[in-house]
């Protein structure tokens, strides 16, 4: 492992001005587990007004002692030692208080794996061992321990100051909340789901004791906003063990209060084409997805694919069904994401996915221009998400191959009619050329008149000259815009009527 030479450099200088500084919290975890630390954060007995003079180029905009460093192109956060006070938002403390003792700022944090700091300084020929842009760092051999203040292991390099035992944790996979876990967790509720990641993403277990304060007091999440919640999910969503992650969500009833409709879909039973229950198909889905490496927005869909089948099921047993189950999906979906303040973009992305997750790919009856107007609907550049979102649907089914002839005919499909015109803009006349030849006014009737020769090209790309289309706009202008309106309409509905009889034979 290396330190970055611009943190070496930040506790250089705050220890030749007189200062302690240590690599803290999640940096140390991390450098322990032998794994590059996305952020480094320093801990420091030096005030916030007393690091800006150590460090001019830097900035201080809140009340909880926190200065962020400008060192080269990057930001070190450095923090004075600090006692939180009361939380009485569940999130925030009201007031902070300094203090002089390090073991005092460690043991307000929230498990003892992130109660740990680095004193790299500890032998003045760690200061020699300095390379031009980094410093290399050996590992200790982590040994049983006592948890008091002792330190549990060092080296000639550097030692750890671990007051809470959390060497002990990291080495036996636990995640264990420093001192009360009740108290941990009253202070910032997100830690709740906080202690579910760290669990999820290092594959470690929660310790009994702060297993049973979280579901105990899982309704305190409620407290925490959408984003800090969102944030927190996503990192268990892209986590290699993401199933696993909503899982331990569901078994510490964090999940009916994050994400109810969801919960909706435990041991809601399917049909005779289906051996798991709602929520399990969901979950085998998002692991396919998972240990497959794709990316956020089909984790999401692949997980909620399905969200609309509980209010959709009518019946019950091998016979039931789930009808238009993918419309109200996608409708969950994007409610559920506003809820967690997702961006826009990714809020109508996932929701597509989840709306069209049902496409038609029958070898035999697909056609060129069902391809097309699903092209049309989805995006060109969403089909391959889709297509995987599909492949993770069947893998949750319990299917043995991911990929059959026929979505692999699908995908041939799909690269063979790309070059087809597959929106307006890609007609060989524009609005432009209709007001023209029409001798027409800029006006509802132009664009109705576009999307009408759209479709008949959707049908038959040949059709995509302009003398086919000028022929085609005159007959048009002969139609009243209810008229048109009403072709193209029936145009949709005709090639909607294979998909939706599919759908009805496999009752989904």
């Amino acid at each position: 492992m290396f330190i970055p030479s611009q943190v070496i450099s930040v506790l250089e200088k705050l220890k030749a001005a007189g200062f302690e500084a240590y690599p803290v919290g999640g940096c140390a975890r991390g450098f322990l587990l032998g794994r590059e630390p996305e952020d480094w954060d320093i801990a420091t007995n030096a005030k916030p007004e007393e690091i800006q003079k150590v460090f001019p180029k830097s900035f201080y905009e809140n009340k909880f002692g926190t200065v962020t460093v400008l060192a080269d192109e990057m930001k070190i956060q450095i923090t004075t030692y600090r006692i939180d006070e009361k939380y009485s938002d569940k999130r925030h403390p009201d007031s902070v208080k300094f203090t002089a003792n390090l073991k005092e700022d460690l043991a307000r944090r929230d498990f003892t794996i992130n109660a740990m700091a680095l004193d790299i300084f500890s032998h003045p020929e760690q200061i020699s061992a300095r390379h031009p842009e980094q410093v290399s760092v050996c590992h200790p051999e982590r040994s049983e321990g006592s948890r008091d203040s002792s330190l549990i292991a060092q080296n000639d390099r550097y030692k750890i100051i671990d007051p809470f035992g959390g060497q002990d944790d990291l080495k036996n996979k636990i995640i264990r909340a420093v001192g009360d876990p009740k108290k941990r967790f009253s202070e910032d509720a997100l830690r709740l789901m906080r202690a579910v990641r760290f669990a999820t993403q290092l594959n470690f277990l929660i310790n009994k004791e702060t297993l049973e304060a979280i579901k105990e007091m899982n309704k305190e999440i409620s407290f925490i906003s959408g984003e800090r919640v969102r944030d927190e999910f996503v990192k268990i969503i892209m986590s290699d063990r993401a199933a696993e992650g909503i899982e331990l969500l569901r078994e510490t009833g964090i999940l009916s209060i994050i994400l109810p409709e969801v919960m909706e879909g435990y041991g809601v039973g399917q049909n005779k084409h289906h051996i798991y229950t709602v929520y399990e198909h969901n979950l085998r889905a998002l692991r396919y997805s998972a240990e497959n490496k794709l990316g956020f927005v089909v984790r999401l869909a692949s997980l909620l694919h399905d969200v609309g089948k509980p209010r959709s099921k009518r019946g019950d047993g091998p016979d039931s069904t789930f009808y238009s189950h993918d419309v109200i999906g996608a409708k969950i979906t994007e409610k559920i994401m506003r809820r967690l303040k997702f961006p826009n973009e990714e809020i109508a992305k996932v929701s597509l996915l989840v709306r069209y997750h049902l496409f038609y790919y029958n070898v035999d009856e697909v056609t060129p221009s069902s391809v097309r107007r699903l092209i049309k609907n989805v995006g060109l550049e969403n089909m391959d998400d889709l297509i995987n979102v599909r492949i993770a649907d069947r893998i949750g089914s319990g299917v043995p191959k991911a990929e059959p002839y026929k979505l692999r005919y699908f995908r041939y499909m799909v690269d063979k009619v790309s070059k087809d015109p597959i929106s307006v803009k890609m007609l060989k006349i524009d609005g432009n050329d209709v007001m023209s030849i029409l001798g027409i006014q800029p006006g509802p009737k132009v664009g109705i008149i576009l999307n009408a020769l759209f479709s008949e090209v959707l049908d038959d790309p040949k059709h995509n000259e302009r003398e086919y289309l000028e022929k085609l706009a005159l007959e048009l202008d002969k139609m009243s815009v209810s008229e048109i309106a009403e072709m193209i309409k029936k145009g949709e509905e005709r090639i909607q009527l294979l998909e939706s009889e599919e759908r009805r034979k496999f009752k989904v």
